[in-house]
């Protein structure tokens, strides 16, 4: 191995080593027989785990989560995929400006957009329902959508879609027979990425959502604020599996492209 590549191979691992060691150091305690945050620890035991799997509060948290996620995710993959291709293949005035705004909930706080959508959603009756969370977490996710499908895109060949004009198909039809099926590994990357963000995202639930939209993370940062419980650190850890389950997801469509 030469000097240069052994260097990259060495600041990639010790990079990957400093993103994971907080969740290396945390994670261990969702084992514990314990009921308190430390080390070492006094003995190993899925309690936690079961008080998760059996609680009134932590499983319902995580199955809004789940359905959020996925409604989310399917409206910002159909939005994001065809704001996409709408920049992608129409050139107009001002289409830089309305890029940057399509992506601006990737760069903007949270906490910005969360207090925007309450303003928004209030007088239309939005918030404390599952609806106006769904919208919510779909406008954080759409971004994501648009970015891998416009990389997808790059890869297609335009020329295709004339060639099905020619051949009588309508533009809906050119798309949905001849481009979709070949970028849709983007567009499933980006539904992953949506569904990824509204699964960590905390601050439009604590605006937009009620008691009976509490999503985990919400559930978690109420945890942490009204008693610390070694439940959070199952609920922490089950988020870690899904992302990782997610992760492996992306990779695999990206094989495919």
């Amino acid at each position: 191995m030469t000097p240069s590549r052994f260097l990259l191979w060495s600041t990639g691992v010790l990079a990957i080593l400093f993103l994971m060691a907080p969740v290396l150091a945390v994670l261990p305690l969702s084992f514990s027989a314990g009921s308190f945050l430390f080390y070492p620890l006094p003995g190993l035991s899925l309690r936690w785990y079961a008080d998760f799997w059996s609680s009134d509060f932590w499983l319902p948290a995580l199955w809004n989560s789940l359905r959020v996620g996925s409604v989310a995710a399917l409206l910002a993959g159909s939005l994001g995929t065809l704001a996409a291709f709408g920049l992608w293949r129409a050139p107009f005035p001002g289409k830089t400006l309305i890029m940057a705004i399509l992506l601006a909930p990737m760069v903007v706080p949270a906490i910005i957009v969360a207090v925007a959508l309450l303003l928004a959603f209030g007088p239309l009756g939005l918030t404390n329902s599952f609806t106006g969370l769904v919208l919510g977490h779909a406008a954080l996710g759409a971004p994501f959508v648009v970015v891998t499908v416009l990389a997808a895109l790059q890869q297609f060949d335009a020329v295709q879609l004339r060639a099905a004009a020619s051949c009588g198909a309508s533009p809906a039809r050119a798309f949905w027979r001849v481009c979709l099926p070949q970028i849709m590994p983007g567009v499933a990357a980006g539904a992953v990425f949506a569904f990824a963000t509204s699964l960590d995202e905390v601050a439009v639930a604590l605006f937009i959502a009620g008691p009976a939209q509490r999503t985990l993370p919400r559930q978690m940062f109420s945890g942490l604020n009204d008693s610390i419980s070694l439940t959070i650190m199952a609920a922490a850890m089950v988020l870690v599996l899904i992302s990782g389950l997610l992760l492996l997801a992306v990779t695999l469509l990206k094989r495919e492209r």
